[in-house]
């Protein structure tokens, strides 16, 4: 496994597109497995699903009025936020039979967060809570009360990449942007359901939740720098599909917007 630690601050649409070039590269064989974890800018990021709803446009709204720029991702479910006290993780993997594996590569990814979260003594579970934010039975929770990590997927032939988001401090922060995107997007959730590992133990920081991960990850894979993925190559593969993840001030459903979500049918959320 290939270790990433960037992302691309002030572009949310380009890191969606870099991941979505990454993905082809892997199916490809032009590049090996590959885990990026990274500390994001304010950004909410929608599905296909959300982007074909009546209430996109006013959610987007929403978002940027809470200081939170709005773009679209490769997975599936609902609206979920990224912020500078969460981590951001997108673990891209060979997969010849892509499809197949999508519950094994939800089941792997939601036991290494939990148990990573352990490290740090959190009573971390898998499964969702009701009424969460994105709901998924792969979530990562707190004591069966709040969610901490949400997790999707979108496969391709040839690879899959699942990708999520830790909130390690400001559940508030999650809370607040959220409620009116999700009266937007005609959503029902409850907002006591989110958390983050800072409301679990006191205080946390994103290093102390990065070093647990990290050796989680080597307990479990042999991890070496990422030198050996071509990033200049997906670089320059993301920046002509970068606009198919940017969502404009004043957003119409229109053409690019359904075929996003046509084409994500099989993207799965948790």
């Amino acid at each position: 496994m290939h270790l990433l630690d960037f992302g691309f601050p002030g572009r949310p649409a380009f890191d969606s597109a870099f991941s979505r070039a990454l993905l082809d590269l892997v199916a490809t064989g032009a590049a090996p497995e590959t885990f990026r974890l990274y500390q994001p800018d304010d950004v909410l990021t929608f599905s296909g699903v959300d982007a074909a709803s009546a209430g996109f446009a006013e959610a987007a709204a929403a978002a940027r009025a809470a200081g939170f720029e709005p773009a679209l991702r490769l997975a599936g479910g609902r609206a979920a936020v990224f912020h500078r006290e969460t981590l951001a993780f997108a673990w891209t993997i060979p997969a010849p039979e892509s499809r197949d594996g999508i519950h094994a590569r939800f089941a792997e990814i939601a036991a290494i967060v939990a148990a990573a979260l352990r490290r740090l003594g959190v009573d971390a579970r898998i499964g969702a809570v009701p009424g969460e934010y994105c709901p998924g039975e792969y979530s990562v929770n707190a004591r069966g009360e709040r969610k901490l990590m949400g997790v999707g997927q979108r496969v391709i032939r040839g690879a899959a990449h699942v990708g999520g988001v830790i909130v390690v401090r400001d559940s508030d922060r999650v809370r607040a942007v959220l409620a009116p995107v999700y009266v937007a997007l005609g959503v029902a959730w409850d907002p006591e359901t989110t958390g983050s590992i800072e409301d679990e133990l006191g205080d946390a920081t994103c290093d102390q939740v990065t070093a647990a991960l990290l050796a989680e990850l080597q307990s479990r894979f042999e991890i070496v720098a990422g030198d050996a993925v071509p990033v200049d190559a997906a670089v320059a593969a993301a920046v002509p599909i970068e606009p198919r993840f940017r969502v404009d001030a004043t957003p119409v459903r229109g053409a690019s917007t359904a075929r996003l979500a046509s084409r994500g049918k099989l993207a799965m959320e948790s």
